[in-house]
């Protein structure tokens, strides 16, 4: 059995996005997700929609993402464990270059993590759901 590399650390491996639930998918106070004319772009010719209605189904104050009630991306899917985000290869270059070549802020971040958690359960599994 192979062990990590000294100082290795699984929070600073982008890796992890992959098997993630999407912690980054749900607006925190004061979090804002910025979206510029090229992601709104890319965004409507991915789903074959025109701008102004990229804009109008999908934003908020023209920058960010609508939110549902839990705070998380009106694209992300719910029932599903890894690979949420339904526009994934489209999505806006904020979400693409997410942590900034920095370790993961919900894993190095237990109180964060703890905030989150119980929002992507929620959303996975249902409100009366027994994990």
């Amino acid at each position: 059995m192979q062990h990590p590399p000294a100082g290795y650390i699984l929070a600073r491996n982008k890796l992890f996005c992959n098997y993630c639930p999407g912690y980054c998918c749900y607006r925190l106070p004061g979090a804002t997700l910025y979206l510029d004319a090229e992601d709104i772009n890319r965004l409507a010719r991915h789903l074959s929609i025109s701008d102004g209605e990229v804009r109008r189904r999908f934003l908020e104050n023209k920058n960010t993402f609508k939110t549902r009630e839990d705070g998380s991306c009106i694209l992300l899917a719910n029932g599903r464990m890894c690979k949420r985000c339904t526009i994934h290869e489209a999505r806006p270059r904020q979400c693409r270059d997410f942590p900034y070549e920095k370790p993961c802020p919900y894993l190095e971040n237990p109180g964060l993590l703890e905030i989150i958690q119980s929002r992507v359960e929620q959303s996975l599994f249902g409100k009366n759901s027994d994990l």
